[in-house]
């Protein structure tokens, strides 16, 4: 047993993050065999990774769950999170990011970026995550840096700052020229055979030029890069790197590298980049939580107060095992620590190194590591563990509103008890899933992200459980909005009941908001996504300030159901003209309730539409079964945007709606006899046709 000993400059935090199928967890596998965590390269098909290591990913070939894996390389600590890569498993690569100082972001040398590449760089975005870029596969028939680093710029709308020169082409690639230190790196057809040179004459210029391109384009954008270049016109080496550094960590630029993972080529440059450019955590900001109504920062500092976020939480038969990302302070195995969000305490019982479903045990984890913790019994996914002498609440991730929905039922009688505890312990691990009774049939629904998520999620409780279960036909989540509001509904809520009674009159003007229905710009309510506004427009101290947080306090509740069908209301805007109150019988409860009942009314009187949510879709197929596949996509309602020729395929993308999406993958199998696949994205909500709406509430 090993007590902890690398200190916090000296520790990356990193993910990987890419589209399904460019290579995130061969990458990963690599990383382990370059720097000796492994002995033996793991292969995504045959079933041999770390990382890839519960039964249903072999199964199917992908990541599914993020898992987390460490190793060492040049006296640095690498805790490395391998993230999945389908758009249903978005809210893993979520939890992650929120406790990541750095990523890698993994591209397919042929495609570029792809639709969930451009989806999971937004959310590292989101959360202000350093990144480099690794142009994978470059072995491949078609393959094209310039092609790639340009759809990088295009897409991704950041400066890519390349810093290799590929030495061979498609098959014949053999390494790069590592245009900093402007020396050839040269890998042989044997696992270990790297081996560093001078740049070959063939390729001499070129590499100048392109080094030239690397300065001109640093200088741009560093000023002190930009006062060297200035002085003596071109960038020495420990400029560029210090450069480079500065750059990738306030995201002004990223730092693109190439190679192939499977032939095992680029992966030690690779680890060079994320020592030499990505941040340790103390070069992060401090982080930030609130201890009462104060905010406090608490810097990556063994000696500092304890605390750590839970980030992920694995409920086993044989107990629980939680994820934790230590932001400042030190914990010891034997420590009493206090879950903030409950104000219970805890006891860590043993810490342990995480590589996927393999532990080491060590004796403490200090600011900056990645640990899991067995003991904990109460701690959920998004609590902050801390020293009960120093309280602080970190934010928690964020988890998106479902958007599938099936019913699950036990098939004997006798097993309806264990499927709610295996229901129970499934929403406890993911977080995006969300288990609920069903008020008029009774029945247990359970909802997620998307068809493969809920198809992961149930057969987890068969295979875990033993349980034979039925599963009803996926439904999608609909919404309610408004498109032709009402101008000065009133509404008085009087109520005497004997003593003290209740009074309360409101004036409302309820209208369509412009922007997003799905919930990116809204505030959250009812719907669990709900784009909403409320705003007061009484003068004259009519209604007092506190009187109006609980009109809108009460509008929140009115959005839970919509007058069409009972779905969560979404996308408008509420505004309190006027009203009146009572000395002694009007009150905060009074003028919430004035609020609901006054919000559903003027929902009866307004225009309202139901909403559905839609996906974008990509298809690639060969050109030979374009037409099917636009046809079969008219019938199932979407809407072509576009379409990309790429060496005999056609990629077309489309807007469809989800729920015309549920066994989509079987039926492009057949139209392109296997040879045709889609990716999808979500794409917000748009109006339902009365008819489709009239035919799936019937089904």
């Amino acid at each position: 047993m090993r007590t902890h000993l690398n200190t916090s400059t000296t520790v990356r935090n990193l993910g990987i993050l890419a589209h399904v199928d460019a290579g995130k967890t061969t990458v990963t596998e690599r990383i382990l065999y370059a720097t000796g965590t492994t002995h033996k390269r793991g292969e995504v098909h045959d079933g041999t990774t770390v990382t890839d290591y519960d039964p249903q990913e072999r199964d199917r070939g992908i990541t599914i769950f993020a898992a987390a894996v460490s190793c060492t390389w040049d006296g640095h600590h690498v805790n490395l999170i391998d993230t999945p890569g389908h758009v249903d498993f978005s809210d893993e690569v979520e939890r992650s990011l929120r406790v990541l100082d750095g990523a890698v972001a993994v591209f397919d040398a042929v495609a570029g970026v792809e639709p969930q590449s451009e989806s999971v760089w937004r959310q590292a975005d989101r959360h202000g995550v350093p990144r480099l870029v690794f142009v994978n596969k470059m072995d491949r028939v078609g393959a094209d840096l310039d092609r790639a680093v340009a759809s990088v710029q295009e897409r991704l709308h950041v400066a890519a700052l390349v810093v290799q020169l590929p030495i061979g082409q498609e098959d014949g690639f053999r390494g790069a020229v590592d245009l900093v230190q402007m020396r050839a790196l040269v890998w042989g057809d044997e696992p270990d055979s790297f081996a560093a040179g001078p740049v070959p004459d063939a390729l001499y210029e070129e590499a100048r030029g392109r080094r030239r391109l690397l300065e001109e384009r640093v200088a741009e954008l560093h000023p002190a890069a930009l006062e060297e270049y200035c002085a003596t016109s071109e960038l020495s080496a420990a400029t560029l790197t210090a450069a480079l550094r500065d750059l990738t960590r306030s995201g002004e630029g990223v730092v693109v590298l190439c190679g192939s993972a499977y032939r095992n080529r680029g992966v030690e440059p690779l680890l060079d980049a994320v020592v030499s450019y990505l941040p340790s955590p103390v070069d992060m900001p401090p982080v930030r939580g609130t201890r009462g109504a104060a905010v406090e920062e608490r810097a990556a500092d063994p000696a500092a107060p304890f605390a750590a976020l839970a980030f992920k939480v694995n409920a086993t038969a044989t107990g629980r095992m939680t994820c934790l990302r230590v932001y400042s302070g030190t914990m010891r195995k034997g420590d009493t620590v206090l879950d903030a969000g409950t104000g219970r305490t805890e006891r860590i019982g043993r810490i342990l190194r995480v590589q996927a479903d393999r532990h080491a045990e060590v004796d403490e984890a200090v600011a900056g590591d990645i640990v899991a913790v067995v003991g904990l019994k109460g701690t959920r996914a998004g609590s902050t563990l801390c020293s009960p002498q120093a309280p602080l609440v970190l934010e928690p991730p964020k988890s998106a509103a479902p958007v599938v929905s099936v019913a699950v039922e036990a098939v004997g009688s006798a097993d309806t008890g264990r499927l709610s505890a295996a229901l129970a312990r499934l929403v406890e691990e993911d977080p995006s899933l969300v288990v609920r009774t069903d008020p008029e049939t009774g029945q247990t629904v359970l909802s997620g992200m998307g068809e493969l998520h809920l198809e992961v999620a149930v057969e987890k409780v068969r295979r875990g459980h033993g349980l034979r279960i039925e599963v009803g036909r996926p439904r999608v989540a609909y919404r309610e909005t408004v498109v032709r509001g009402v101008s000065g509904l009133v509404y008085r809520h009087v109520k005497q009941e004997g003593g003290a009674g209740q009074f309360a009159h409101v004036v409302l003007d309820v209208e369509p908001l412009e922007g997003p229905t799905d919930g990116a710009g809204g505030t959250g309510g009812a719907g669990g996504d709900c784009a909403f506004e409320f705003r007061s427009t009484v003068v004259g101290g009519r209604v007092p300030q506190e009187y109006a947080r609980a009109v809108e306090a009460g509008c929140r509740d009115a959005l839970a159901e919509g007058p069409l069908g009972g779905h969560p209301v979404t996308g408008l805007r509420v505004t309190l003209t006027d009203g009146a109150t009572h000395s002694k019988d009007s009150s905060e409860m009074a003028f919430r309730a004035a609020g609901r009942f006054a919000l559903r009314e003027a929902l009866r009187a307004a225009g309202m539409e139901v909403l559905e949510p839609v996906a974008e879709v990509v298809v690639t197929v060969p050109d030979d079964a374009v037409g099917g596949v636009l046809g079969d996509l008219a019938a199932r309602r979407g809407r072509v945007s576009g379409s990309a020729a790429r060496a005999g395929t056609t990629a077309v993308t489309a807007t469809v709606p989800l729920a015309e999406l549920f066994g989509y993958a079987s039926r492009l199998r057949s139209r392109t006899q296997g040879r045709g696949t889609f990716t999808t994205r979500p794409a917000g909500h748009a109006p339902v046709p009365a008819a489709a709406y009239r035919q799936a509430s019937a089904g």
